[in-house]
């Protein structure tokens, strides 16, 4: 049965526009779909009423989208409109699609029938392999940074024959390519760029498998055509054929203005191609949003109209203006995370109370979205002092990261060599010679010896024994260097010697982690500073020698057990004058940085705050969305101050952010920021300029959360030193002179604490409650080993950390 554009219930529903786009005839055409505009609707009823008006078959039309989440949902949409069977169609992502067409033609593409595909981690493997048999430099020629020359080869369609010589790099970069090629062929396998290539290959040098497929593919039909790449349009080409050829259709479903991965290779240049090489004359404009009020919609149209060579669209809505866009200004990133949580908090409050319009009902519909990774530290710990529940979106929480992990594990052997599971995580990362029959030989020494790993590193014997030596050797020295320096001092001096910068600079993505590794100088310095410790504080205890003082494993483990155990003095008493914790800042750093990396995150299906990139929110929305940290250098990106496509870029990026929201958006900024272990001062981003004044309304409190706790905490230390010795601070701080601590562990028996015993549940005022393990020492000397729940276990000086019991 036929239907008409006036009959068909698929029609029913859709705009103006979004009709026509679905009812178009077979001709080449461009939908620009807006943010919000019902795009996967359109190209999903378009599918559909192609098949009900019997314009084509199933199996006559070909739909690529990007992501196979998205191939999935538009199956189960046409499955649910028509009854047929979508599991022939030829829908899918370009890598799936590619491989379908790679494994009906497996001879032609001279193939095996059973061709592997190998991942981006295989991928890096079988280079690493052709490395190490033709003796390649790594170090000219690290693996990553050949595997990337390789993809950008393929995604520009370039064969080894090719690639343009430039210099002997290139040239050997060339053959690495080529004994790549001839590797793989032999092995039978292909990596996800080849499925392209050879695909594209296969249709443009046979004729008549080309028209086969153009004949057959009448109607082809492409989701998000501004982030295709060079190659993806030229494989289009082949299956369009010329304007003037007997091909099939192209309907191209994109927004320009959502171009964001230009990283990745993406051509926001190929929408404008197509219309000029394709005569397209069918140009529509899905500009009626569904999503948000029109503040929201206003900003965006206002930001985005400053770019050069636009389609051009305007976004509009029937819903009315809703919230204005609030913008907040704090004196720093912490006073900023602070600031949101208390937002968020009254967000909640006014969802709870039934109040629709100004809260929302569930924290999953807040997203904080960030210009880059290493910002979610700073918010990350305001939600976890605020026990919020939070989940990074497409991403690991800053604490997991394994850069971070990397460098955790460096600092916990220079405060304990004896730490086994840390020595394992990096003894060969960055890579150096040591691989895994060597670790198992070093593992099975340790056990027979009854020591720790790195104590066993000359049972090893050749080569890898020499490496494992070089490698404690290193660590001792970065020990002895870290002498009187403090935290700050410490991670910086590791990150520079234990090679990670270095390892990640030959990475594709490895600027994000770099920035990630400097953001844990800001980790340190921040949490120095409000800890109290000060600044300048001396990050490893040493001992009266001026020797660095080493964790004694035997003792610590027995304090875990709750034993008692033989003590000797400290030469340097360490006592936190506001909570009466006992410390060192590196390990009371360490100890934080556990906590924090532990299971504050929310668990799959619990209502949480979404955290994440920009880059990440595609395809999106929430009620609520705070965009932090718009300041100059970060968004826009420093790269791409001085690049006027990159500027662009940026613009379409926070176009991208600010079209998340459905009813309210936030806007921050941050006089101050921690960067590299330092204190800038940046200017706003120039992004506010390019926003309509109508659509805004300025916060501007009379004085900051932050501004608020700062004299408090003044007071609270002297000299800006958290801790009452002079040698730990810099500062004139009264020193406390060490008094001898009993050779068993006692309660206390008289005075204002003699009531902590073991097992007793206290509370105190910033850990909150938690139960007494251990108690050691008398009158003012007494402390106790208290385990909370949220924060660990903890040594507390009694005289100062005011215990009351619960």
């Amino acid at each position: 049965m036929h239907f008409s554009p006036d009959t068909s219930p698929l029609l029913q529903g859709l705009n103006n526009e979004q009709a026509a786009a679905v009812t178009l005839p077979q001709t080449h055409a461009l939908i620009l779909a807006g943010a919000g505009s019902g795009k996967t609707r359109v190209l999903t009823t378009r599918i559909a009423w192609l098949m009900q008006t019997g314009q084509v078959s199933p199996g006559g039309l070909l739909a690529v989208t990007f992501t196979n989440k998205a191939a999935k949902e538009m199956l189960t949409r046409l499955s649910a409109m028509l009854p047929v069977n979508v599991r022939g169609m030829w829908v899918g992502t370009f890598h799936g699609l590619c491989n379908r067409f790679l494994r009906a033609h497996w001879k032609l593409a001279n193939l095996p029938q059973s061709f592997q595909i190998l991942d981006t981690q295989d991928q890096l493997s079988a280079i690493k392999r052709l490395s190490k048999q033709f003796q390649v430099d790594d170090e000219r020629f690290p693996p990553k940074q050949t595997m990337r020359f390789i993809a950008g080869c393929k995604e520009d369609g370039l064969r080894p024959k090719d690639v343009v010589v430039r210099d002997p790099d290139d040239r050997k970069r060339v053959e690495l390519y080529e004994l790549y090629e001839a590797q793989c062929q032999r092995e039978g396998v292909v990596d996800f760029g080849e499925l392209m290539l050879r695909s594209y290959e296969l249709l443009r040098d046979n004729d008549p498998l080309r028209e086969h497929y153009r004949r057959r593919f009448q109607h082809i039909l492409v989701d998000e055509f501004q982030d295709t790449n060079k190659l993806q349009y030229a494989w289009l080409k082949q299956l369009a054929g010329p304007v003037d050829g007997g091909g099939g259709a192209i309907l191209a479903v994109g927004d320009d203005d959502q171009s964001i991965y230009a990283f990745r290779g993406a051509r926001v240049g190929n929408m404008a191609d197509f219309v000029r090489e394709y005569n397209v004359t069918h140009q529509i404009k899905l500009e009626q949003n569904y999503r948000s009020f029109s503040n929201i919609l206003d900003s965006a149209n206002h930001l985005i109209s400053h770019n050069k060579g636009r389609l051009g669209k305007n976004l509009h809505t029937t819903q009315g203006a809703g919230e204005p866009v609030r913008v907040y200004e704090s004196p720093t990133d912490f006073a900023e995370a602070q600031w949101m949580v208390e937002e968020m908090k009254q967000l909640l409050r006014d969802g709870k109370n039934g109040d629709g319009a100004s809260g929302v009902q569930h924290r999953s519909e807040i997203a904080v979205l960030y210009r880059s990774n290493a910002q979610s530290r700073v918010i990350e710990t305001a939600l976890f002092n605020a026990a919020m529940p939070y989940r990074v979106y497409g991403g690991l929480r800053f604490f997991e990261r394994a850069e971070i992990k990397h460098a955790l594990a460096y600092l916990r052997l220079l405060e304990n060599p004896r730490d086994d599971t840390s020595f394992m995580r990096v003894v060969n990362f960055p890579p150096r010679g040591i691989g895994a029959r060597s670790i198992e030989q070093l593992q099975d020494a340790s056990r027979a010896m009854g020591c720790a790993m790195s104590d066993a590193v000359t049972a090893v014997a050749g080569k890898a024994g020499a490496n494992l030596s070089a490698f404690v050797a290193k660590i001792d020295v970065l020990r002895e260097q870290t002498q009187g320096q403090n935290l700050r001092q410490i991670i910086e001096l590791l990150l520079d010697h234990s090679g990670l910068i270095t390892h990640y600079q030959t990475e594709r993505e490895g600027q994000d982690r770099i920035e990630n590794l400097q953001e844990l100088v800001n980790a340190a310095e921040s949490f120095v500073t409000q800890e109290g410790f000060g600044r300048d504080a001396v990050a490893l205890p040493v001992d009266e020698h001026g020797q660095p003082v080493v964790m004694d494993v035997s003792a610590a483990s027995a304090d875990v057990a709750g034993e008692a155990v033989t003590r000797q003095p400290a030469t340097q008493t360490m006592i936190n004058a506001d909570t009466g914790e006992t410390l060192s800042p590196l390990a009371a750093f360490l100890t934080h940085a556990a906590l924090e990396s532990g299971d504050n995150q929310a668990q799959a299906g619990q209502d949480a705050i979404q955290l994440m990139t920009v880059h990440a929110s595609k395809g999106l929305e929430f009620d609520c969305v705070f965009i932090t940290g718009m300041e100059e250098g970060l968004f826009p990106h420093e790269n791409s101050m001085n690049d006027f496509d990159g500027l662009e870029e940026e613009r379409r990026l926070m176009y991208v952010a600010i079209t998340r929201a459905r009813k309210r958006l936030y806007l921050s900024h941050s006089q101050t920021r921690m960067l590299h272990g330092q204190t800038r001062y940046n200017l706003k981003s120039r992004f506010f300029e390019e926003l309509p004044e109508h659509t805004m309304k300025w916060i501007t409190p009379a004085r900051s959360a932050f501004a608020d706790a700062m004299p408090s905490r003044r007071d609270a230390w002297q000299n800006n030193n958290g801790w009452q010795n002079n040698a730990w601070g810099g500062g004139a701080a009264t020193a406390v002179a060490p008094k001898p601590v009993p050779q068993r562990a006692a309660p206390v028996t008289s005075g204002p604490n003699a009531w902590v015993r073991s097992g007793v549940q206290v509370f105190h005022a910033k850990f909150g409650e938690g139960a007494v393990v251990s108690i050691e020492g008398v009158g003012d000397d007494a402390r106790a080993q208290v385990n909370f729940p949220r924060h660990g276990t903890k040594w507390l000086a009694l005289s100062v950390a005011k215990l009351t019991q619960v």
